[in-house]
């Protein structure tokens, strides 16, 4: 399938290179020349700027860091250069209002819109492993799901467009509540002279276990392997969780929603990242922060 694809950073560089390496023809788009010979070298076709990404494409995969790179990207390429039928995926993580809007104007076109963030990192980027969380019609859906299963390992339907979007940034809410309580629970562990691997083994097999501690415990030298045992680099940088947590604040102030243990994560990654100037770090390492309370 000849498949256009525009944003090539950390995570939409091994995303692109997973469709090359699974037969498609990946035309590929981004401001960094960089990233384009990196697109190249993984069997990606470079190309000059994002209407050239989008002309005669069967489909379309947008990566973007904001929804305003995302508004401008449909509104000044994908509407004006692609074909009427043209399947176009959006793999940013953006609010809602955008993610709808920007499914509007496609619509309006005669494309076919579809919201399809992801949730697992860079590494999950790089390696084939996402999880897709998607929102769209139920063709755009059954068109989709076997271009985003080349890039990840669960493809999951949330309803109509925006879906995707309300999904994703709800799990991330979840995930960085439950990061900053994995945290705490080590660090007090700690100061009650408990062994902090012996506390792991307990953990990851009682009622307390969770994804940040089994998957991704923020401890070095403990559970499986994380950006812990790197220093805390690579992963998914505490800015990009902010960003999302922040996302969630505005849904659930639209929606009318209660979210305390959200909010108060938020505010955490605020001073984490912009009083303290973390930002750049993996968002585990939020255990230094918490553990000098």
């Amino acid at each position: 399938m000849k498949i256009g694809f525009i944003g090539l950073g950390n995570m939409g560089g091994g995303m692109a290179a997973n469709l090359a390496k699974a037969g498609h023809e990946v035309h590929a788009f981004d401001l960094s020349g960089e990233a384009l010979a990196r697109a190249g070298e993984a069997g990606c076709h470079p190309v000059s700027d994002a209407a050239e990404a989008v002309k005669n494409m069967e489909a379309v995969v947008t990566m973007l860091p904001a929804g305003t790179h995302v508004r401008k990207v449909y509104e000044y390429e994908i509407v004006i250069n692609a074909n009427p039928g043209t399947l176009v995926i959006d793999c940013s993580t953006i609010d809602v209002d955008s993610a709808r809007d920007v499914a509007t104007m496609a619509d309006t076109k005669g494309l076919i819109p579809v919201d399809a963030p992801v949730s697992g990192g860079i590494a999950a980027a790089n390696g084939g492993t996402l999880t897709f969380m998607v929102g769209g019609s139920d063709e755009g859906f059954k068109r989709a799901e076997p271009i985003l299963s080349d890039m990840g390992k669960a493809v999951i339907y949330a309803g109509g467009n925006g879906a995707g979007q309300a999904a994703k940034i709800c799990n991330n809410m979840l995930l960085g509540a439950s990061m900053i309580a994995t945290c705490e629970t080590f660090k007090m562990a700690e100061k009650l002279g408990l062994d902090l691997q012996t506390f792991y083994d307990i953990s990851s097999k009682a009622s307390g276990q969770n994804w940040s501690i089994t998957s991704y415990c923020p401890v070095p030298s403990v559970g499986p392997q994380s950006p812990a045992d790197n220093g805390y680099e690579g992963g998914f940088v505490a800015a990009l969780m902010l960003k999302d947590l922040r996302l969630a604040m505005e849904a659930a102030q639209s929606a009318g929603a209660e979210v305390p243990m959200g909010a108060e994560a938020a505010k955490l990654y605020e001073q984490y990242v912009e009083t303290q100037g973390h930002g750049g770090k993996d968002f585990s390492s939020i255990i230094a922060m918490l553990g000098k309370k």
